[in-house]
C-alpha cells in the first residue's frame, strides 16, 4: 500500500523551525545571510529592535494574533498562560509567573531552565539582546 503525505513549506527562519521542531540554534542563527526581503512602509516604521526578529518569527505583536507562539501584545504586566485563544503547556499555565522585566529577562535567558516543559526552546544568551526586547515589549500595550 502507498501513501501520500501532502507536505506545507514555511518561509521560516531556521530559528522557527528549530523551535516548532524542539530543537535550538544560537542567538544569532536568524541573522540573514541572504539580502533581506524588500522594505516596506511598515517595515521602515516599525520600532522593533533588531534581536526582536527572531521573536517574530513565532509571536505577532498584534492583540488576538497568536501565531507559533502567543501574541506579545500587552504582555509585559500579565500573567504566564493567559493569553486569549493560546494553547500553553500545563508548565506554564500553573508557573504563576507575572511578566515583568526580571521574569522576562529570566525566561529569555533560557525558558526551559525557568519552565521545564514549556513549548518555548529558544534562548536569548545576549544580556544586551534581552534588555532591547524587553524594552520594545513595555511598549506593547
Amino acid at each position: 500500500m502507498t501513501t501520500t503525505r501532502k507536505v506545507m513549506v514555511l518561509a521560516l527562519p531556521l530559528t522557527a523551525l528549530l523551535a516548532a521542531c524542539g530543537g535550538s540554534a544560537p542567538d544569532d542563527a536568524a541573522t540573514p545571510s541572504a539580502s533581506p526581503a524588500p522594505a516596506t512602509s511598515s517595515a521602515m516604521t516599525d520600532p522593533a529592535p533588531p534581536a526582536f526578529m527572531v521573536c517574530r518569527s513565532c509571536h505577532s505583536t498584534q492583540a488576538g494574533q497568536n501565531g507559533i507562539g502567543p501574541t506579545l501584545a500587552g504582555i509585559v504586566g500579565s500573567k504566564a498562560g493567559e493569553v486569549p485563544g493560546y494553547n500553553f503547556s500545563p508548565a506554564l499555565k500553573n508557573s504563576g509567573i507575572v511578566w515583568d522585566r526580571a521574569s522576562l529577562d529570566t525566561w529569555l535567558k533560557g525558558p526551559m531552565k525557568m519552565v521545564p516543559g514549556t513549548k518555548m526552546v529558544i534562548p536569548v544568551s545576549d544580556p544586551a539582546k534581552r534588555k532591547a526586547i524587553i524594552d520594545y515589549l513595555e511598549t506593547l500595550k
